[in-house]
């Protein structure tokens, strides 16, 4: 009797701290949540949890975990929540992604994506029975492949966005009759989310912040949390941007475990912006008469002005092109972001086009625009076809190509803006402003992790074909980015590629690709191991010397030959790096850049290497020479001119020194 009882004192602390898990939100001006991603509190107490941004994630959480649990193998206790959200969209008609009531192990729900997932999950882990993560989506977008049942819906989610149980939004009024609601009408709504422990069910509740809490639950699910809620969780909201611009509020929220949430005071709220402008005052009747006239001079006037305009911004739109309209910019849009393409926007100029930093007028999203003259409209189709494929490409370590124009004799190609510009620069411009070998290193597992997404983690295997220092770019944060693929091929995975120009740049060209005029992923292979010994050695992959070029491979190998390869390294990072780190680099780009296609790694083995997950190979077993190295850089590039790249000092660099070039056909 005596232990009975001090086992149930020992789980009074646990029982306790359930019970005082209760707190209220009417407003959030001193709250103190944890944020992240574009979610902020306002001046006035608003939970603001997206912005005026494109495929960007919010989170909001309450800073402290709850207690679900007397144990982890017991049984989840009741809990209570209410909160007043509205959505406001952009358009009264189209709306980005909607709001979510999150539980989960942990704050921020790392990993998350943008658009259909919520910042909730990404595309590997939706699903998963060990994300623990219980949810209750008010969601404003039909996802098939999430199975949604429409565009305007409340859904259970557990672990996954495959709603285990979902219905239209609404509320159940006096007398049982079922009203609608639109979750994007820019109005306060209130929800409730009640889980009831002993009866192991779940009931939502819906209604406008004028209307007491209906007695129905709008949607009613049995399920146990058990399996799915840990001990300790953490609770709070997620959302998420698409293409269209939302903004998405939480005006007040409660919550208690073991209870029922405090109820809301809705007088105490803080106040939505306002939609749309003031009422202007009415205009005097005596000024009416000057004013009709002056309107209709300015109408005149304005018909004239659009006429020029038209003719200013004139583009080229053909029938075909109907099928890519939400990947198409308009002309106008892109002039204005670029404030008319001035100098003073102009980021690069490379063998492909000029390239100009812009801000989009309606978004204020940061874009780069390559501007690409093409004379001849055979191939025209298929090239499109090809631009909007790779814009479906989706990476963080791939430079995303928002889309296109097309306008008179020039085809404008839309990217992200890349603030911190090429690689290029930090490695060769830029001698007082370099990057640490930590940086160097996770740009290189950056790349090296987008060039296997490219090859093999996609629907169609993406040949890059110029992959060098300067079409890599680094985000705010310093993350290495593949860029420009003006010109990528695309083909079906099983399939082999067609034969096409010869096209990149010196020091990166496979001995094979000169021969064959065939790019494949060995190629890329290739021209990834060049790019290694770039980066390592702080030096071009050939730099004209007297008497002779320095091929950088054959430098490299003559180094390891004489078992001192770390001397090849950049003298700038003195004695700042991890050894056996930077040989492995070394080494590694040595493997890449053998003269036998077959003896190179494939992306995935030279992740695996780099991460330290299988070893690599002794150069020894490969049958690396320096008489095999040479002539793998100098055979099949008699014939073609020497040139050098040209950097930009800027965000965004499309330097692009090339054996050939064609813009469509083999691109």
């Amino acid at each position: 009797m005596f232990f009975k009882i001090l086992a149930v004192l020992s789980l009074l602390p646990v029982l306790a701290y359930a019970q005082e898990t209760n707190f209220v939100y009417n407003g959030f001006r001193s709250a103190n949540l944890s944020l992240d991603g574009i979610a902020g509190v306002t001046s006035n107490g608003l939970l603001k949890l997206t912005n005026d941004t494109k495929q960007r994630t919010g989170h909001a959480f309450y800073p402290d975990p709850v207690q679900f649990k007397n144990s982890p193998n017991g049984s989840v206790y009741s809990f209570s929540t209410a909160f007043v959200f509205a959505i406001h969209p952009q358009y009264a008609t189209l709306s980005g992604h909607g709001i979510v009531f999150v539980i989960a192990p942990q704050r921020g729900l790392p990993g998350s994506l943008a658009s259909q997932y919520l910042g909730m999950f990404n595309e590997t882990d939706n699903g998963n029975s060990t994300n623990h993560v219980f949810g209750v989506e008010l969601d404003t977008i039909q996802s098939k492949e999430f199975n949604d049942i429409d565009d305007n819906h409340v859904g259970i989610d557990l672990n996954g966005l495959r709603s285990a149980n979902s219905t239209p939004a609404g509320y159940y009024a006096d007398g049982g009759e079922f009203k609608n609601l639109t979750l994007i009408s820019h109005k306060e709504m209130q929800v409730w989310v009640d889980y009831n422990g002993t009866e192991k069910r779940i009931d939502v509740t819906l209604a406008p912040i004028n209307v007491q809490k209906p007695q129905t639950p709008l949607l009613s699910h049995r399920q146990d949390l058990s399996s799915i809620i840990n001990q300790s969780m953490y609770v709070g909201f997620s959302s998420s941007t698409g293409s269209v611009l939302t903004s998405h509020y939480v005006l007040g929220w409660s919550f208690r475990v073991n209870g029922e949430a405090q109820a809301l005071a809705p007088s105490q709220l803080p106040k939505l912006p306002r939609i749309g402008k003031k009422e202007t005052s009415k205009v005097l009747t005596i000024g009416l008469p000057l004013m009709v006239l002056f309107v209709v001079s300015m109408l005149i006037l304005s018909v004239v002005y659009v006429i020029r305009r038209k003719r200013k911004f004139a583009e080229v739109l053909e029938e075909w092109e109907r099928d890519y309209g939400p990947h198409r910019f308009k002309f106008k849009d892109l002039y204005i972001a670029t404030k008319g393409f001035r100098d003073q926007e102009l980021l690069g100029t490379g063998g492909f086009g000029r390239v100009y930093r812009g801000i989009l007028p309606t978004s204020r999203m940061e874009i780069a625009v390559k501007r690409v003259s093409h004379e001849s409209r055979q191939g025209m189709r298929e090239f499109v076809a090809e631009i909007i494929s790779i814009g479906r490409l989706r990476h963080r370590n791939i430079v995303s190509l928002l889309g296109y124009c097309r306008r008179k004799g020039e085809l404008l190609l839309v990217y992200d803006y890349m603030p911190n510009g090429s690689l290029d620069k930090y490695l060769h411009n830029q001698p007082k402003a370099t990057l640490n070998w930590k940086q160097r290193l996770r740009v290189i597992k950056g790349v090296a992790s987008g060039l296997l997404y490219l090859h093999e983690g996609w629907e169609q295997v993406v040949i890059h074909r110029d992959i060098k220092a300067s079409n890599i770019l680094l985000d705010a944060e310093l993350n290495g980015r593949l860029g420009d693929f003006g010109l990528a091929r695309l083909y079906d995975h099983g399939t082999d590629p067609q034969t096409t120009h010869v096209v990149g740049t010196l020091g990166y060209l496979a001995p094979e690709h000169t021969r064959t005029g065939k790019a494949t992923r060995n190629t890329d292979v290739y021209a990834f191991g060049a790019f290694l010994l770039e980066v390592a050695c702080g030096r071009r992959p050939i730099e004209r010397r007297d008497p002779e070029d320095v091929i950088l491979v054959d430098w490299v190998f003559s180094c390891w030959n004489r078992g001192a390869i770390l001397e090849a390294r950049d003298p700038r990072l003195g004695a700042e790096f991890v050894e056996e780190e930077m040989e492995l680099v070394l080494k590694l780009g040595l493997i890449c850049s053998h003269s036998d296609p077959l003896m190179r790694p494939s992306m995935r083995q030279v992740l695996q290497y780099l991460e330290g997950d299988i070893p690599m190979p002794e150069l020894l077993s490969m049958g690396l020479s320096s008489g095999g190295l040479t002539f793998a850089h100098r055979e099949g590039f008699d014939d073609l001119a020497m040139s050098y790249p040209t950097s930009t000092s800027k965000a965004f660099t499309n330097s692009s020194s090339v054996a050939e070039s064609h813009l469509s056909g083999g691109r």
